[in-house]
């Protein structure tokens, strides 16, 4: 089958080259954007590490409505999704597997400690500040999972003054949104409060049969069901005490076709309380505390089924020193994972502990940084992995960097302890990569491309001779990410295209295939107008052909899909926003068997403060 890229790839690179092109532009500035990416507040041309940042506005101006869908405009980014909203969702990055992506919120652990991945069809996109997300192995300063990278979740903070913010929308499915908050504050002090709700009839996403797919038929709709709650607040006590607490609660259920389970109802809560002190002018040292919990109760025909819950609990001491042009940060992360579940599990507990050092400087207009961290578990034992990047501006608007680092991702529960099926004696898979970058522009433009290789060891894959999972998977990958930024008088253009080939290198009946479920190609465009009272825009995301299984038997078509947007201002500060997903109908599947969705509306009322 011919991917949906093969024959335009030319096009898409010489598009990213021509809004690569210098225009001088009034916009927003966008590598002066802070970001975490190395555990501390920095601007993105000072990062070493390839990293997007989609804001308040950006999700705003798309009107998307869910979080997958805003995730897919990042490089390097392929999201599987079983249906429509709802419906399990997993995130690829940069070819690696879903359960090899560190996902933070507020900077605390979250996802299933059974599954090893995180419901990103449950995070409420009306509840998300910022997301971030790092490209490459981050294990040397976060521990287990980051060897594709990390996405860090921030939610609504408030500290801008004060500003409400109410949306009612609703659009095909008989789908419904509603959301509300508040928030404010400013340097001493800050609060936010948002609540919101979901609910959609969804569609018949399963076109499976008994002996396929599914394993049944049951042409019915399968709908979902959110509700969200997000709190923050905190201040500064006295001049150097700065104290801050959040909680996202979000509570879903979700209907869908199968034999054994048709519907679940789940619930993920991350919460967490920080302090930070200042001490003299270059010491900075923070305590958080944090818990997050995954639960999922299922049902066949509203019978019960089965329970899963795990609880993660987590304390990190982390110190930022500057030593004049130097950084160096140190810490320990501690974390308790539990699990409780109607199922038996051998083992339900452990915890891990990891210390962690990276130290940055520049000598000679070049930037390095070193990082280190062992973690010590108590089911698998010592991991250690390190770190090393370097960067150097060539001239004032051109910069480039390599960095190489190892990581890991300790095994899960239920592979290790899952009744009948898991293998106590598992090793972590561990990784190597390396990435080169070149980056340039400012002000209203920038673009970037990135080299980049990873090799997956003591892969953890499903061994037919014993029956349970072991550690006989290789896996290596290859690409290059292009993106680009640019502001146009009126218009604002986005650019991402990925090329990579992730390929399985195992040495048993499946080398040489590529790994499920990750396309070779995925090319991410966007253009946006304001005309002041009215605003259009456009997107259309395309990839190529993957496969569903890993003998790649079963392939999933590539696929171009085309989405339009528009907003006016109908009154003061309300603006009525519509969104047309899909609008030529594609039908197309990311997960074998099950549809996604076709020709769709959403129409939004909202509140603006600007």
């Amino acid at each position: 089958m011919k991917s949906a890229l093969s024959a335009g790839v030319a096009g898409p690179l010489s598009l990213s080259v021509f809004l690569a092109a210098p225009v001088a532009v009034a916009a927003e500035d966008p590598l002066t954007i802070v970001v975490t990416a190395s555990r501390y507040a920095e601007t993105v041309d000072h990062s070493l590490a390839p990293v997007s940042v989609i804001r308040r506005e950006d999700i705003e101006r798309s009107n998307a409505t869910t979080l997958p869908e805003i995730l897919t405009t990042v490089p390097g980014v392929v999201i599987s999704r079983n249906g429509g909203a709802g419906q399990n969702t997993s995130l690829f990055l940069r070819g690696t597997e879903s359960d090899q992506v560190l996902v933070l919120i507020d900077g605390v652990k979250a996802g299933s400690a059974t599954l090893g991945t995180t419901p990103f069809q449950d995070i409420p996109l009306a509840q998300v500040e910022k997301v971030e997300v790092v490209r490459g192995p981050r294990s040397s300063l976060y521990g287990s999972e980051a060897i594709g990278g990390v996405v860090h979740i921030f939610t609504r903070r408030g500290g801008d003054g004060l500003e409400p913010s109410f949306s009612i929308g609703g659009g095909t499915h008989d789908t419904a949104e509603v959301a509300a908050g508040v928030s404010g504050g400013g340097d001493r002090g800050w609060y936010s409060v948002h609540a919101s709700s979901y609910t959609t009839e969804g569609f018949n996403v399963c076109r499976g049969s008994f002996d396929a797919g599914c394993f049944t038929v049951e042409p019915d709709d399968d709908g979902y069901d959110n509700t969200a709650l997000s709190l923050r607040g905190g201040g500064r006590v006295g001049e150097n005490l700065v104290l801050d607490a959040a909680l996202l609660d979000s509570a879903s259920e979700t209907e869908f076709d199968g034999s054994f389970q048709n519907n679940s109802e789940t619930r993920t809560r991350v919460g967490h309380v920080k302090g930070s002190l200042s001490i003299g002018e270059s010491w900075s040292s923070s305590l958080l505390l944090a818990r997050s919990t995954d639960e999922s109760e299922n049902f066949l025909d509203d019978a019960f089924a089965s329970r899963f819950e795990t609880n993660r609990d987590q304390l990190s001491w982390q110190n930022d020193i500057a030593l004049g042009k130097s950084e160096i940060v140190v810490g320990v992360d501690y974390t308790d994972d539990e699990v409780e579940s109607d199922t038996p599990f051998a083992v339900d507990s452990r915890d891990n502990t990891g210390v962690f050092a990276s130290f940055r400087s520049a000598v000679a207009g070049l930037d390095y940084e070193f990082s280190l961290r062992n973690d010590d578990n108590e089911q698998f034992g010592s991991e250690t992995t390190g770190g090393i990047a370097v960067g150097r501006n060539l001239v004032d608007t051109l910069r480039a960097t390599f960095s190489y680092g190892t990581a890991f991702k300790a095994p899960t529960f239920n592979e290790l302890y899952f009744p009948d099926f898991g293998n106590p004696d598992l090793a972590a898979e561990t990784a190597e990569s390396y990435d080169i970058g070149l980056s340039g522009g400012s002000g209203s433009r920038y673009w970037s491309v990135n080299l980049f290789h990873t090799v997956i060891e003591n892969l953890i894959a499903y061994d037919p001779t014993a029956f349970a999972p072991a550690n006989i998977g290789e896996a290596e990958i290859n690409g290059v990410e292009l993106a680009t930024t640019l502001h146009l008088g009126e218009w604002r253009l986005e650019a991402a295209l990925t090329l990579q080939d992730p390929e399985d290198t195992g040495g048993s009946a499946n080398d040489g295939n590529q790994l499920p479920r990750r396309a070779k190609e995925i090319l991410h465009f966007a253009a946006d107008r304001d005309y002041g009272r009215w605003s259009l825009g456009a997107s259309v995301h395309s990839q190529g052909d993957s496969f569903d299984d890993p003998g790649n038997l079963t392939e999933l078509d590539g696929f171009t899909v085309v989405n339009l947007r528009g907003a006016v201002s109908v009154h003061r500060n309300w603006e009525l926003g519509l969104q047309v997903n899909n609008v030529l109908d594609e039908e197309y599947e990311t997960a074998a068997f099950y549809r996604q969705d076709g020709l769709n509306v959403m129409a939004t009322l909202r509140y603006v403060t600007n």
